[in-house]
């Protein structure tokens, strides 16, 4: 039997799983699974502040009261503390007051300071754990103001949003914070948001799916959620955002009730808690921040109830809740953006998309390369994102690369050893290996380099592929890349799989065989599975098989394709989930078809969305690759 350490200090050694379900059950010592509402209308204001635990369903129970009755507030929270600003006390009564309350320490709230200036429908989105961010809402404002809220005192001016307005609903990750909605007095879809750290003005992100105002809003640590709201119809659906990313948000479930305007919502940074709503209604219900779907009921609130301010200890503001007990439990390498660069449609591409892979969707324009390039190798850390190589027109040896949380044009980083096209990469987050492909005399190569990806440079060589050939798919898990299939001239497709320990310059050793002879083919990775998807054998192929890349050995079928499709469908992935995107269906037919696979399981494809436009060898890219996980 395991030798557990003790729940009530911690102490011993815990694994990640355990520390996992300790934390999200709700049972880690210093683990606050409390979300806390407060005041309210329904038909007076109340100073009621009442509770509940958001690691099991049931009713709220009374906390302590406010220092003065009100609604049409916000709270804000840090770890130890949940504080409410401003609000309407009586109607047209407004109120600066800024009260707290200790999480640990049930009971009445105490002062904290003052607003600038007395302000009913304000907004306290959250903010991190070290700043407090507030919308003014009286008087169709667009301020922006901030709080410490470690230490007492006033608000402080931040900046304006970009537009004016009251009712906005607010979204935190631990650096930013976005503003969704308004009224302005006309309805507004216009979501914004502010650097935490930097005090300014708002800056646009993108749209609500449509214009609104007095909805609510919650988030984890990457997705913000806007949920309900009045058009002046009252609203019932559920929609998210990127909080990392700029674009618009993307309807994925619908509130149990259709009058969800006014409400209050929070979350432990998994699952999404709303409660209230007017007309006044006293049900809490909660949904799945990563997934989405319809919410469900979780409980009921002391007393049917509008206008609520809403928070906890555990929202996406605080890193994901956990207070920093333990490195993300499913995507170690933290990272969950996919990059797409060039291709050919048959124009040459420069541009530069990404997708959110935990996600489905179309993706979106991220910027453009240094010049349009088709069939470069792939490289990527959690930082950057990388192109080596490729025809742009004419076979070249620059490296493109791009940092992959800011969107943007990519810049030049140095050059590969040789120029040359129709290559593969792959990488741990230190080093980036260039393999194979063709040079500018049609000639196949079998040379590999490798850059230090933090340091612009030149690569360096780093050994030889047991074949020269084009066309081959890479993957990596932390200390091995390997390279399957491609093309070796003269002759036709090859099986051959190749590996190389990425910290040692070398040539590559023979791995195994993959299924089926074919290039063209797609690759990527977990840290412990190695995928090649589809490819060309000579027909067009859906097959997608796998190895287990710290052994060696011939490789397994895992399914197919939603489409079979050859040269050449780039791929990428997070820890858990392969996407697949582009290629040909036909000869001279591109398709801007995504797919995407569990890569622990078996199973065929499933669609996710689209490229821009339809595509064929274009570059793939992440910052959550299996290459990334443990480095």
């Amino acid at each position: 039997m395991a030798n557990y350490p003790q729940l009530d200090n911690a102490s011993g050694v815990w694994n990640l799983r355990e520390v996992y379900d300790a934390v999200m059950g709700g049972y880690w010592p210093n683990a606050n699974n409390k979300a806390i509402f407060a005041g309210g209308f329904n038909p007076g204001y109340s100073s009621t502040i009442e509770n509940f635990s958001m690691s099991s369903s049931g009713n709220s129970t009374v906390f302590g009261d406010l220092s003065i009755g009100r609604g049409e507030f916000g709270a804000m929270s840090n770890f130890t503390r949940c504080i409410f600003a401003g609000g309407n006390s009586v109607p047209g009564d407004n109120v600066a007051t800024i009260d707290y309350v200790q999480f640990a320490t049930e009971g009445n709230a105490a002062d904290f300071g003052d607003l600038g200036a007395a302000t009913q429908r304000s907004t306290g989105v959250g903010g991190n754990a070290t700043r407090g961010i507030i919308i003014e809402g009286s008087s169709d404002t667009n301020q922006i103001q901030y709080i410490t809220p470690s230490a007492l005192g006033n608000a402080i001016d931040f900046g304006d949003r970009t537009v004016s307005g009251t009712f906005v609903a607010g979204v935190t990750s631990p650096t930013r914070t976005c503003f969704g909605g308004a009224f302005t007095p006309s309805v507004s879809n216009i979501i914004d948001f502010v650097t935490i750290a930097t005090t300014g003005n708002a800056t646009d992100f993108g749209d609500l799916t449509s214009a609104r105002r007095a909805a609510f809003g919650c988030s984890s640590s990457t997705r913000g959620v806007f949920m309900g709201g009045i058009t002046p119809s009252a609203l019932s659906d559920i929609q998210f955002i990127t909080i990392a990313s700029q674009g618009n948000a993307i309807d994925y479930g619908d509130l149990l009730t259709s009058n969800n305007k006014e409400g209050s919502a929070t979350s432990n940074s998994v699952v999404g808690f709303a409660g209230g709503g007017n007309p006044a209604q006293n049900i809490i219900q909660n949904f799945t921040i990563a997934t989405g779907g319809n919410s469900v009921d979780y409980g009921d609130l002391l007393a049917a109830v509008n206008s609520q301010a809403a928070n906890s200890a555990a929202h996406g503001g605080l890193n994901d809740g956990y207070q920093g007990t333990r490195p993300l439990p499913f995507n170690e390498a933290g990272g969950d953006r996919a990059l797409y660069m060039g291709g050919q449609t048959p124009t040459v591409l420069n541009t530069i998309s990404f997708s959110t892979i935990s996600s489905t969707g179309n993706v979106n324009d991220f910027g453009d390369l240094i010049v349009a390039t088709r069939a470069g190798g792939m490289i990527s850390n959690k930082t950057r994102g990388m192109m080596s190589g490729g025809n742009a027109p004419g076979v070249t040896a620059v490296i493109n690369y791009v940092t992959i949380s800011t969107l943007g044009n990519a810049a030049d980083f140095g050059d590969i050893t040789e120029a040359k096209q129709i290559l593969t990469g792959a990488s741990n987050n230190t080093r980036g290996l260039s393999a194979g492909g063709r040079k500018s005399s049609n000639y196949d190569t079998d040379v590999i380099d490798y850059v230090t990806i933090s340091t612009l440079g030149n690569a360096a060589d780093f050994g030889n592929l047991s074949v020269a050939r084009q066309n081959l798919a890479g993957a990596s898990s932390n200390t091995r890349a390997v390279f399957q299939g491609g093309y070796a001239s003269p002759g036709s497709q090859n099986n051959t799989i190749d590996y190389v320990t990425i910290s040692t310059t070398g040539n590559a050793a023979d791995f195994g065989d993959i299924t089926v002879a074919r290039y063209s083919l797609g690759g990527t990775s977990s840290s412990t599975r190695g995928l090649a998807l589809g490819g060309f054998d000579p027909s067009y192929s859906d097959v997608i098989d796998y190895i287990t890349i710290a052994s060696t050995g011939n490789s397994t079928d895992f399914g197919n394709l939603t489409v079979a499709r050859g040269p050449t469908n780039g791929a990428t992935s997070n820890s858990t989930r392969g996407i697949c995107a582009g290629g040909y269906i036909s000869p001279g037919d591109e398709t801007n078809v995504i797919d995407y696979i569990t890569i622990a399981s078996t199973g065929n494809a499933t669609d996710y969305g689209d490229l821009i436009v339809a595509t064929e060898q274009v570059g793939c890219a992440s910052n959550g690759h299996g290459g990334l996980v443990g480095g």
